[in-house]
């Protein structure tokens, strides 16, 4: 678990951390601010396109492989990140680390599922759920201590000693791989090969769509109307999603999980985890403008309190692992959502100029929601199921998450393109909107609930 613990930490820190460093970045290596918004893009597409393909090669190939493969290349992209002397070179290095961190967060919970027996297996999603969540939001307060002694290349230079810590550990540690079941691949026609076309086109399918939810996002935020282009880059990524989803309904272990979906409680669990993650967005992203824009918080005084969102997380995720099993999980995470749907609604009825109490019990009640809702969501994404298929789950799981999280930032840059100022209100109408999906989210969860037949 300490194997997988850190090369997760070290991958989810990476999607977050360089974001307080892209004006020195720009300025020294003379890019434009387009340019640099991709060293954030590149390490995301990476990450996306290569999700669901390495998940299926654990499942194929083993997990121990996958993630062993996707440290080093990780470790490796970083140390040529931390190198880069222009924006072109600095980019493609954080490609490759996105390639590197999908192979981590694509089988991390098949891993788990490996690791620990049925009845413990609530505490490891409970671990890996904290990991996820205090990582996601540390990266700005990283970036800052940091940059507060070294230069940019530093943010990069960090994940040499722990990459290569956490490849060694996981090496020694993680359980050796088992040869998948003689039925997983009975009746496969790919079961002799990997379907390279099946990877092309889920690399192009996801390619396609990110990029053109990306360029609408910034046309709304900077006020324009949306591109032509962006609006054909998205057609052409769900065309190919169409043909790429067909080929993949004819497969007995198709590399896009179409067989997983089927499962009513698989699919709801999917459901539920998009619109989670896109409220999360809605409010981790707009949460620095109301503090710094609107209230008039410092840097520091903003990230002190929202640090106090993930604190509830880390009390709450344990609590939630236990209660796996004793209550069902439809309606654990249901709960959860409820409560932080109430806490953004709470958020965005914040007073003109309130005091740091008002902020931070606010916080503390979504953050506690998430923390309820995170551990029995990926609990029920593993466990619904085979476990032959347990890769293919782990890589859904991250792939839903980044979905989700991307439709959050460009529903934001819309919202902000409307209002055209920062005074609060786009940021409360933003916290209202993230409300309504964790309740969505809530809807979709209480739905995987069964009613208990009579004996």
């Amino acid at each position: 678990m300490l194997a997988i613990v850190v090369g997760l930490t070290a991958s989810v820190l990476q999607s977050g951390i360089v974001n307080l460093a892209l004006p020195d970045i720009a300025r020294e290596l003379e890019a434009s601010a387009a340019s640099a918004i991709w060293v954030i893009n590149a390490f995301q597409l990476g990450t996306l396109v290569m999700l669901l393909p390495l998940a299926a090669f654990g499942d194929r190939a083993g997990y121990r492989r996958v993630y062993l493969a996707g440290l080093a290349l990780f470790t490796l992209a970083s140390f040529a990140a931390m190198l880069a002397d222009s924006i072109g070179m600095l980019i493609a290095a954080r490609a490759v680390q996105g390639l590197g961190a999908a192979g981590v967060l694509s089988v991390n919970t098949a891993l788990v599922r490996q690791i620990h027996p049925p009845a413990l297996l609530g505490r490891g999603m409970a671990i890996l759920s904290m990991v996820v969540a205090t990582s996601a939001v540390a990266g700005p307060s990283v970036a800052a201590a940091i940059l507060s002694v070294g230069d940019w290349p530093w943010l990069f230079a960090v994940n040499l000693p722990v990459g290569a810590a956490a490849f060694f550990l996981a090496r020694s540690a993680l359980p050796a791989d088992r040869p998948p079941p003689a039925d997983a691949d009975a009746g496969s026609s790919s079961s002799s090969s990997f379907p390279v076309g099946d990877v092309l086109m889920n690399i192009l399918m996801f390619s396609l769509v990110f990029i053109g939810a990306q360029r609408l996002g910034v046309h709304a935020a900077a006020g324009q109307e949306a591109p032509w282009l962006a609006w054909g880059l998205l057609a052409a990524g769900l065309a190919v999603g169409a043909v790429y989803l067909r080929r993949q309904a004819r497969r007995d272990a198709p590399m896009f999980p179409v067989d997983l979906l089927r499962i009513p409680a698989f699919s709801l669990s999917m459901g539920t985890s998009i619109c989670a993650f896109c409220a999360q967005a809605l409010a981790y992203v707009s949460l620095p403008f109301l503090m710094l824009e609107s209230y008039g918080r410092s840097h520091l005084d903003t990230g002190l309190l929202i640090t106090a969102w993930p604190l509830a997380i880390v009390v709450l995720a344990p609590v939630a692992g236990r209660l796996i099993g004793r209550v069902p999980d439809g309606l654990l995470a249901g709960s959860g959502l409820g409560i932080l749907a109430v806490g953004l609604a709470l958020l965005a009825t914040l007073p003109t100029q309130p005091d740091n109490a008002d902020i931070v019990w606010r916080m503390l009640i979504c953050g506690a929601g998430f923390g309820l809702f995170q551990t029995p969501n990926n609990h029920a994404i593993v466990t619904s199921s085979p476990r032959h298929r347990s890769g293919a789950a782990s890589g859904m799981l991250g792939t839903a998450r980044i979905t989700g999280q991307t439709v959050g930032a460009v529903i934001l840059a819309a919202i902000f393109s409307a209002w055209g100022r920062h005074d609060g209100s786009a940021e409360s109408a933003a916290m209202l909107i993230a409300s309504g999906f964790a309740a969505g989210a809530a809807v979709f969860s209480v739905l995987r609930v069964r009613p208990r037949r009579p004996a």
